[in-house]
Order: C-alpha cells, then sequence, then structure tokens
C-alpha cells in the first residue's frame, strides 16, 4: 500500500504527539511507502511564518526522511484532479492533497471525518 500523509499525521509522526494514535501507526508500519506532499511542507511553513505553529522549516523537511518517507511534489495533474471534487471542504491543502492521492492512487490518511466524503481511498482513523 502507497500511503499519504495528511498534514496534521504527519506533524504527529514528526514530533512523535500522542495524538498520532496506535492504528495510525499501525497503517503507516504496514504501508509499503509514505509519501509527504509538497503542499504539506508548504501548509506547515505558512503556519511556522504566521507563528500559529512553533516548528523549524527545514526539520519539516528534513522529516520526511527521517521518518523513512518519500517527498510528493505536486505537479498540474494533481491541481486539475481538483476540480473533480465535490464541495464538501472548502481547505485548499485537503483538497490538493486528496486530488494527489487519487491521481496518484494512494491511501490518505487523515483524522479530519469530512474528508472521507471525498474518495475510497481516504482512510479516516
Amino acid at each position: 500500500m502507497r500511503l499519504l500523509l495528511d498534514s496534521h499525521i504527519y506533524l504527529w509522526a514528526l514530533v512523535d504527539d500522542p495524538k498520532l494514535t496506535r492504528p495510525m501507526r499501525k497503517l503507516m508500519t504496514s504501508a509499503d511507502e509514505i509519501f509527504v506532499s509538497a503542499a504539506t511542507v508548504w501548509e506547515l511553513s505558512i503556519k511556522i511564518a504566521l507563528g500559529n505553529l512553533n516548528a523549524n522549516a527545514r526539520d519539516v523537511v528534513a522529516g520526511i526522511e527521517g521518518l523513512g518517507a518519500q517527498e510528493l511534489p505536486v505537479t498540474a495533474w494533481h491541481a486539475v484532479q481538483v476540480r473533480h471534487l465535490p464541495a464538501l471542504h472548502k481547505d485548499p491543502f485537503d483538497r490538493l492533497l486528496i486530488g494527489q492521492a487519487i491521481h496518484e492512487q494512494m491511501q490518505f490518511l487523515t483524522h479530519d471525518t469530512v474528508l472521507r466524503g471525498y474518495s475510497p481511498l481516504v482512510t479516516v482513523v
């Protein structure tokens, strides 16, 4: 299974937050490949710049490799995929991540129950 992490899941894994539940950890350890989107790094960098996240942007990037994950670049096809999504959610980062998961045929791991309605590829834990 190829697994794309939602921004919150990635952040929790990065800092070993207790919010990263046992089922989340199990899915991550059973995945053949784990991906973190460049869009996630962008979102977290914005939060850092606004003072809403106490973290270092370099650590956010380095954490991808530290978790044994791969960076998933954002492509034009990922962006185009977003146009097919229903208007269930307005967060552009979540919508792009789901577009990436659908285009790349990856499971998308999130804690946000609203996102379940987008695709069977969305796994809410």
